[in-house]
């Protein structure tokens, strides 16, 4: 099946908290916002800064980890001859490894898995290899930017100045410093990013894993900030980006959710897709949705027993079709555009959750949400299309205004302060240059 874009998806997508996408237009629209008000409070010279700052930035953001990784699979994993789709996280069950095996979508697949379990402390030892290599070289691709931004922006504003007072021969120097205010930072030599406790969720969680890098680049831009005017702007920059990137967004679906239960007792915690899905109504509608409840939970003895119900390829059962919609279950992508309807990818983790009343995360977590909309679904007094009808209004409502708070601060809100502070300040000028062009006054 390739892939289609819907409603659904969308709404799917921009409400999804681990995935990349919101992050992603979230940044561009800070960047935009920044950039702007750069070009506003300063010259051509701070917007260009600017510009190289942050899409060059978010270049790396986004795309250096995925990049970096999909170069060591085709280098390191290539070599050792192991799968780097097998997710080490299954070796660690027997029983579930042994179902992965036997349930695997394929025999080359299954011989895969089986290898990787042989090997699993060189396995296990190349994963983590990955994921340090990963991030670390993304860091690094960072550091080239900011050298080459600085070098840039400083060359670019000697040439502006000689144009108009001189040659550059007439000069001492071309190498030109930056305030020395932070000369004591700058002559810092960088620290070593240590990875320890609970490394597994920054391994295979790609928002945790970016969490890292954004570590870095907020700790080098603060770090190595030219001066007192580019501290500030980092600080005010970079506190808004971890608040409404990371924090923002997770606290404001929670509240949206919260609000919808309370005020119009209807559940919108399920993802997009299911709450859209028309064979999911029509089971409300005709009542089956209580036999698949049924099934699913007798199935529920142990860890393995229902992981085998949920990857058998001959299961109908809708609580596991909704859980593949949800991405709960991975499904097997057969290449770069086209992904299986409902063949589970075993090399895949699979988050089971557990039966706590209180837990409603992976496999289990979408039976017990279902089971919650069905129970407020028979004391609403509703028809199926008003309940339905309510539901996804609230859900698309949440997902929207949620996405618009977070770009709204990040876009708007958080460079109109950078621009006040800059036009009602005492230091409205653009203090790198400032700083340059008085260093080639004392080289004259």
């Amino acid at each position: 099946m390739i892939s289609k874009i819907s409603a659904s998806t969308i709404y799917s997508t921009l409400g999804n908290n681990s995935s990349l996408i919101p992050l992603g237009i979230k940044d561009v629209a800070n960047s935009c916002g920044l950039t702007t008000a750069s070009y506003l409070a300063g010259d051509k010279l701070e917007g260009k800064d600017r510009f190289i700052d942050e899409f060059g930035t978010q270049a790396i953001w986004l795309g250096g980890i995925p990049t970096y990784k999909y170069l060591i699979n085709k280098t390191l994993f290539k070599y050792a001859k192991l799968d780097p789709e097998v997710d080490p996280r299954i070796l660690n069950n027997k029983r579930i490894l042994t179902l992965a095996k036997q349930y695997a979508p394929s025999e080359k697949i299954a011989k895969n898995i089986e290898k990787a379990a042989k090997n699993q402390i060189h396995f296990k030892n190349l994963a983590m290899a990955k994921f340090i290599l990963s991030t670390g070289l993304t860091a690094i691709s960072y550091f080239a930017l900011t050298k080459f931004r600085h070098n840039y922006t400083e060359n670019q504003i000697k040439k502006e100045y000689l144009a108009k007072h001189g040659n550059l021969n007439n000069y001492k120097s071309a190498n030109i410093p930056f305030s020395s205010a932070f000369d004591s930072v700058h002559n810092n030599k960088n620290k070593k990013v240590s990875f320890t406790g609970g490394i597994q969720n920054f391994m295979f969680d790609p928002v945790k894993n970016l969490m890292i890098v954004d570590g870095v680049i907020t700790s080098e831009r603060l770090s190595h900030s030219r001066n007192a005017q580019d501290f500030t702007g980092y600080a005010i920059k970079e506190g808004s980006f971890w608040l409404f990137m990371y924090g923002a967004g997770k606290m404001i679906s929670d509240a949206l959710e919260k609000y919808a239960e309370k005020k119009h007792n209807k559940s919108i915690d399920l993802d997009a897709r299911v709450i859209e899905n028309e064979e999911f109504k029509e089971a409300f509608k005709n009542g089956t949705i209580k036999e698949h409840l049924k099934a699913f939970k007798a199935a529920d003895k142990s860890d393995s027993a229902i992981y085998k119900f949920a990857v058998d390829k001959n299961t109908d059962n809708l609580i596991v079709k909704m859980a593949k919609k949800s991405d709960i279950l991975p499904l097997l992508k057969l290449s770069m555009f086209k992904t299986s309807e409902d063949i589970v990818d075993t090399r895949k983790f699979i988050e089971l959750g557990n039966n706590k009343a209180n837990d409603f995360s992976g496999l289990r977590g979408v039976a017990k949400k279902i089971e919650k909309l069905l129970a407020q679904y028979e004391n609403s007094e509703q028809n199926t299309d008003e309940f339905f009808k309510a539901v996804r209004k609230l859900k698309r409502g949440s997902v929207i205004k949620n996405i618009g708070a977070c770009i709204g601060a990040l876009g708007v809100i958080a460079p109109a302060i950078m621009l006040a502070l800059r036009k009602f300040g005492d230091n409205k000028e653009y203090q790198v240059k400032k700083d340059v062009e008085a260093k080639l006054n004392e080289n004259a």
